[in-house]
């Protein structure tokens, strides 16, 4: 278990807070929403998801070649979003950079404005549509999240002076409480929360007795919020597809039969993800939606689950 006695010192306040961070320290219930960046050039959709999503979220994921497929790159998405008034948070993933290339695109994203961060490992080159793709993986996510640390005090990974300024992020990590090794998944949690991650969200969840244990045994005093990954399932076939093929994904045949025998797959979905958040609310600090191509459900679905709209950032 984490103590509050070995967390790392806070990172150096933002000016002005984000809205995350603001409603993070707080203590609020975060909503957060993940949109992928276009298969393309054109990123008028995902700019219309995110604006659906806007007055309902703390933050705006922005996946970085989620599942090791191609799309536009994470960092300019983060910018576009940025430039509309919407949050990002700006995943970034060790798979397709070394570590001269993560510290460079890290402090174009702080002169862009960006300042949410989500460090990843990234999904393997296996799994994606460029299999022969040469994966890079210099760093994972826990040394990222150092790296993050070091820019955030002024100093590139090599502990040399950023002579032209510190960058001031609000870095977050993820986790997966239903990981099958007990103890790796509390191991690995430490190792974040000791690297300076200041949030986690968490894969999909479907379990929520454990991660009602994971609560409990790993993550209390940990002092960070812990965001419960919420996914919306629109068939059957669509959470049989995610299990086949989604890394650690575990929807349980129950699930599965009540999508199977719904007249509307789709509503029942709603319905299901809006009980799910409910179960959340009663457990941890957040909840981290997930729609893929359906994020304009994601409002309904919280508003379904008995939440509204976030209130503006506190200063």
């Amino acid at each position: 278990m984490v103590t509050s006695s070995s967390l790392p010192a806070e990172p150096r306040s933002l000016a002005p807070s984000t809205r995350l961070q603001a409603a993070a320290r707080s203590g609020e219930f975060l909503i957060t929403a993940e949109v992928m960046p276009p298969k393309g050039c054109d990123p008028t959709h995902m700019l219309q998801m995110a604006h659906l999503l806007k007055d309902w979220v703390h933050g705006v994921n922005i996946t970085d070649g989620s599942r090791a497929v191609l799309r536009m790159s994470s960092l300019v998405s983060a910018a576009l979003l940025l430039r509309e008034g919407i949050e990002p948070i700006y995943q970034v993933a060790c798979r397709d950079r070394n570590r001269i290339g993560l510290q460079a695109d890290l402090m174009g994203a702080q002169a862009l404005g960006i300042r949410n961060v989500l460090a990843l490992t990234g999904d393997p080159i296996k799994a994606g549509d460029h299999p022969d793709a040469k994966p890079v993986f210099d760093l994972e996510s826990v040394r990222l999240l150092r790296l993050i640390g070091n820019l955030n005090a002024g100093l590139d990974i090599n502990e040399k002076p950023l002579t032209d300024g510190a960058t001031s992020f609000f870095a977050g990590a993820a986790v997966d409480p239903q990981c099958p090794s007990w103890s790796g998944l509390q191991r690995r949690f430490e190792r974040k929360v000791e690297a300076g991650a200041q949030f986690f969200q968490s894969q999909l969840i479907t379990d929520f007795d454990r991660l009602d244990k994971f609560m409990h045994q790993v993550a209390a005093g940990c002092n960070r919020p812990i965001l419960a990954g919420i996914f919306l399932l629109k068939s059957a076939k669509n959470a049989q597809f995610i299990n086949k093929n989604v890394p650690g994904a575990q929807i349980p045949q129950h699930i599965i039969d009540r999508l199977e025998k719904a007249a509307h797959p789709l509503e029942e979905g709603v319905a299901i993800a809006a009980e799910q958040v409910q179960m959340a609310r009663q457990l941890c600090q957040g909840v981290h939606m997930m729609a893929v191509k359906r994020e304009d459900l994601i409002p309904e679905i919280l508003a379904r689950a008995g939440l509204g709209k976030v209130s503006a950032v506190k200063s």
